[in-house]
């Protein structure tokens, strides 16, 4: 149909509305049913409102649940109200005098259940297109204008040789592919959800398994959902090759961290859980991610490292193969303290500090060398939570033998030294006032 021809038919619906007998007196038991149903919706609004404060304990789904309720009443009071009109009216006068009175139930119907469905699509914008979309076809589909549209819609059409691409292909094809894309993203919720529960798979490889998967379901979304609409991809082929090939040299840094991910993922080097250094950088792992890592520091801060930065540079994994590890402490004391009474406190003190472990991997202390003011002594102590922080329990040591030496009349020295200046007389010099500056 011609755009013409769609705008007769417009036309002369109106004229039928306009002209006084039963389409119009459908018509407005429709805009009366309408306002009802408003009032209906602002009243059981406030209703369910006043239900859900009463109660407590409601959980997150829910409360999403009645809010989504709350939102639609409206819709409801319609197909109900407008539903129990048609069925009187089909019994007590003629079937016609009641058509769009049932039309206009259906449509609320249909309306209502797409709106609930709609739901499935996590982004906002597409869920309102998607719904939007919906609402439009069923509307179309149910007054029986959906061919006549299609051929509208067909007919605006790129013809190149045999290549038909017209503005409903792309409909469908867009259509097809979020219906595939919102089935495979269920699909691998579910499968990733069950991957990590599975603790028979180390973590990293639940991050390939994860990924290999997403990549699988939507890659397959996508060629049957242009697959569906019978669009040829064969002749795709040479320009897919040419933009693949152009995106390899624009977007080498991309194509690096990405194989450079597969690679951490594959080879276990580092994890989801560990602690690691990388330059100034020191946290834990929080993340996986296909082009970059998320390292989360003791002071909140979250950092995100290029996958390729993990491969190329030095990398210091505190809990790569074991879960050990050994923290040193430097300090010393004066010549007239014992060093093996100096080195038993320093043992006893360290173990007496929390998170500090006393088996398997005892304390020790040693003397390592006799500087010019101390003798000098390095501490060493073992902890298996890196993730607690090393500052921390480093602080927590050095006042546990503080605490020890006080008590044991331990002196730690600190260096003193008597500067003489040449030229000067040795003697003291005289008293001047304070209340003025004297000369250099």
């Amino acid at each position: 149909m011609s755009v013409d021809e769609i705008w007769f038919l417009f036309t002369s619906f109106l004229q039928s509305v306009m002209t006084p007998g039963w389409r119009q007196n459908q018509l407005l038991i429709v805009l009366g049913l309408a306002v009802l149903c408003y009032f209906l919706h602002i009243l059981s609004g406030r209703l369910i409102d006043r239900h859900v404060r009463a109660r407590e304990g409601w959980s997150k789904w829910q409360l999403r649940m009645i809010i989504q309720i709350k939102r639609r009443m409206g819709l409801i009071w319609f197909a109900a109200l407008a539903g129990g009109v048609y069925l009187i009216m089909q019994q007590v006068t003629w079937p016609s005098r009641s058509y769009f009175i049932g039309l206009a139930a259906t449509l609320a119907l249909v309306w209502t259940g797409i709106a609930y469905a709609a739901r499935l699509v996590r982004n906002p914008f597409l869920r309102r297109l998607v719904t939007w979309g919906l609402w439009i076809y069923a509307t179309l589909y149910l007054v029986g204008l959906a061919d006549e549209v299609s051929s509208f819609l067909d007919g605006i059409a790129l013809d190149i040789g045999e290549f038909h691409l017209s503005l409903l292909t792309l409909i469908s094809a867009a259509v097809m592919i979020a219906v595939f894309f919102t089935v495979a993203r269920i699909i691998s919720s579910t499968t990733a959800s069950s991957i990590r529960k599975n603790e028979d798979i180390s973590p990293s490889m639940q991050v390939l398994a994860v990924k290999a998967v997403q990549i699988f379901l939507y890659g397959f979304a996508f060629f049957m959902g242009v697959k569906a609409v019978g669009i040829d991809l064969t002749g795709l082929a040479v320009l897919s090759g040419a933009i693949g090939v152009g995106l390899g040299f624009g977007l080498q840094k991309v194509v690096s961290n990405l194989v450079s991910g597969v690679i951490i993922l594959l080879d276990k080097s580092i994890k989801p859980g560990d602690v690691i250094s990388l330059g100034e950088t020191f946290g834990w792992i929080n993340a996986l991610g296909a082009r970059y890592v998320s390292v989360v520091t003791r002071d909140g801060k979250e950092y995100l490292i290029p996958n390729e930065d993990l491969i190329t540079g030095q990398v210091v994994n505190w809990s790569h193969s074991n879960e050990y590890v050994r923290l040193d402490i430097f300090f010393g004391t004066s010549y007239g303290c014992d060093p093996h009474l100096v080195r038993k406190l320093a043992i006893e003190a360290a173990a007496d500090v929390d998170r500090v472990l006393s088996h398997p991997k005892l304390p020790v202390c040693h003397i390592v060398g006799f500087g010019d003011s101390s003798v000098d002594f390095i501490l060493r102590f073992w902890i298996r939570d890196p993730t607690g922080g090393l500052t921390n329990i480093r602080g927590n040591v050095y006042l546990a033998l503080w605490d020890a030496f006080k008590a044991h009349d331990i002196s730690i020295p600190f260096p003193q030294r008597e500067v003489r200046l040449l030229g000067e007389d040795a003697s003291p010099p005289a008293e001047t006032s304070t209340d003025r500056p004297t000369a250099d």
